[in-house]
């Protein structure tokens, strides 16, 4: 059904994964809003913030490079990873979409023929025909960065910590721990106030320690999240030393729903959607 035009797209897909109506005349709720961002709000350089390796210029630029994580190599062909160049410890990531990761805490034990075949499948991916057409991956050229493996004394996983941002103003963090163990989060505000919510069937623990230079994340995020109407921010905080992750626009592909149900629409109205130009059928400015 891709072949229909993506405002009536959405609907059928919005429809067949969520068992709800979308309405992209008056979205209400947080994934509606999402939904209608993908379908209108195309200002070009969100192609450059979800590309994981061309974002590092921005981050640069907005907060410094002491933010960013170790690059060891990036490559423009699966064919030109070489393993033996590469520490005993790294990441590969696709820059192009989500899930494309390929952690290596051990090389000697990696099974090299099967990550070859990994790589090269993740190259022939496009996010946007992928998923629900989340428009700023349409145009990401595929690479693969090879990255310094992330690990904290005393923890399997570290944690990540999300900043949810609305036009500009973080407004409260999804905290992620043992993602990919025993997957559990919680969400704070910005005074480190839990909240009551949680986003899909991923249980909340109970309580998870204040980094002791949150405020610094905080400006740092804020700094990131400029006048986007929406855009989740991710940061690592490793033995006190903040690392940018990603930026993200379509969290969960906007299919992903708050419970109580009652904070679809609560959080949905901290989105304050931009005005479409007389005149033109999308947004290419911010």
């Amino acid at each position: 059904m891709k072949f229909l035009p993506p405002e009536i797209y959405m609907k059928y897909y919005y429809k067949y994964y969520t068992g709800k109506t979308l309405n992209l005349e008056n979205p209400i709720e947080f994934n509606e809003k999402i939904q209608w961002l993908k379908v209108y709000y195309h200002p070009p350089i969100l192609t450059q913030l979800v590309d994981k390796y061309e974002v590092r210029e921005y981050v640069k630029e907005k907060i410094g490079e002491k933010y960013l994580n170790e690059l060891i190599a990036v490559y423009y062909k699966a064919s030109d990873v070489d393993f033996d160049e590469l520490p005993s410890k790294f990441v590969i990531k696709g820059v192009h979409g989500f899930h494309f990761n390929l952690i290596v805490k051990d090389k000697s034990k990696l099974n090299r023929k099967k990550a070859k075949w990994l790589l090269h499948k993740w190259m022939r991916k496009n996010q946007y025909y992928r998923g629900g057409l989340e428009w700023a991956y349409k145009n990401v050229t595929p690479k693969l960065v090879a990255e310094k493996f992330l690990e904290e004394i005393g923890k399997d996983v570290i944690n990540d910590y999300k900043f949810f941002c609305f036009n500009g103003k973080p407004k409260f963090v999804q905290v992620d721990i043992e993602r990919g163990i025993n997957d559990q989060r919680a969400f704070y505000d910005l005074d480190w106030n839990k909240l009551e919510f949680r986003k899909g069937d991923i249980s909340n623990v109970e309580e998870v320690e204040k980094p002791s230079n949150f405020e610094e994340m905080v400006e740092i995020t804020r700094k990131l999240a400029q006048k986007f109407p929406f855009v989740r921010v991710d940061l690592y905080n490793i033995n006190g030393k903040i690392l940018f992750g990603e930026m993200t626009f379509y969290p969960s592909d906007g299919r992903t729903s708050f419970y109580p149900e009652k904070y679809n629409k609560i959080i949905g109205d901290y989105i304050t959607l931009p005005e479409i130009p007389d005149g033109q059928k999308e947004i290419t400015l911010i």
